[in-house]
């Protein structure tokens, strides 16, 4: 795997607007072991400023940063109590007791599973202009201890980022689909990505079929037709492109009833969902990132272009191995 030598600058979107015609902005959730929750708050604080509250053990927030909220966490729901409202006035010793058991149970699963289960620290979406501060944070986590995905044998470790979608139009969302399924092998094999995560379903690859269907320049739906066509062929979040999200935020009546995940939550974005956590690289950072898939949004922009890899990337396909067509792939990014 080719790497830079010096931490890259950011690349800029082709659009830097969103639908509504203000700047575009970026969430980032960022997995990582080697400290725990609350250094790993503290160095937000630190960083970004802010107010530190500690929600359990095993989830912090800090709010109001100069970046806005951060939610760094245990990444299981199991180690966090259920947000309920402490009793107050009388309370019989048995629901005193039930509580405690319930808090302990918890915190007891909050210490066996930081063992192997990752710290996740969530930004709120922040404007694209400010993607290089956290990568002044991913230096901190590094200088810390923290540990990235190629440094533990049951690390499966993602940095997923969550770009606004410059528009809703179906025609345009298409697009960006099409561009990324043609990129995709090349950028699993630029960013090497980790053995444990090929294993693992977390951020498996689009079905064949289905690849071949929205790449074919006759594929032309409607949104309602776009969303109908992807929860069939992919009825789960975990794509290396999810737009589970993006389609529950555009149309929720199309989602609901056909896929039943509690952990997708509606927002327009595009959830990107492929690269590791790679701290063992000084030079890597989520920029890094963003500008392996800026290159996605950038051949979405390009009507004919993207038109004729569309057409190369069928014949390829139905001749030769997909991973041929990534090392083209790559020989156009260089």
């Amino acid at each position: 795997m080719s790497r830079s030598k010096a931490p890259a600058a950011m690349i800029p979107p082709p659009r830097r607007t969103g639908a509504a015609g203000r700047p575009r902005h970026i969430g980032v959730e960022m997995e990582f072991a080697g400290i725990d929750c609350r250094e790993a708050a503290e160095l937000v604080q630190k960083r970004f400023g802010g107010k530190l509250e500690e929600r359990d053990p095993y989830r912090f927030q800090c709010r109001d940063s100069r970046l806005g909220d951060f939610l760094i966490e245990l990444d299981s729901r199991y180690a966090h109590p259920p947000s309920r409202p402490v009793p107050t006035g009388d309370e019989d010793e048995g629901g005193r007791f039930w509580r405690q058991w319930e808090a302990d149970l918890h915190s007891t699963i909050g210490d066996i599973g930081s063992l192997w289960l990752p710290v996740e620290i969530i930004s709120a979406p922040i404007p694209l202009d400010d993607l290089p501060a956290l990568d002044e944070l991913t230096q901190d986590l590094r200088s810390a201890g923290a540990r990235g995905t190629d440094e533990g044998l049951f690390y499966a470790f993602a940095t997923q980022l969550n770009p606004e979608v410059p528009s809703r139009e179906a025609l345009d969302i298409l697009r960006h689909l099409q561009a990324y399924v043609i990129l995709a092998e090349g950028l699993r094999q630029e960013i090497g990505l980790d053995v444990k995560r090929q294993l693992l379903p977390f951020a498996s690859p689009f079905p064949r079929a289905y690849q071949y269907k929205v790449v074919d320049p006759a594929y032309r739906p409607t949104l309602a037709g776009l969303v109908d066509d992807y929860v069939e062929a992919n009825p789960t979040r975990n794509r290396e492109l999810d737009l589970l999200p993006l389609f529950a935020e555009l149309a929720p009546e199309r989602i609901q009833g056909q896929v039943r995940d509690p952990l997708i939550k509606a927002r327009p974005t595009f959830h990107y969902r492929l690269p590791d956590t790679r701290l063992t690289d000084p030079t890597w950072g989520v920029v890094t990132e963003w500008n392996r898939w800026v290159r996605v949004e950038r051949l979405a922009a390009d009507a004919a272009r993207l038109a004729e890899l569309a057409e190369a990337f069928l014949s390829h396909s139905l001749e030769r191995r997909l991973a041929d067509w990534g090392d083209k792939v790559r020989a156009w990014f260089r």
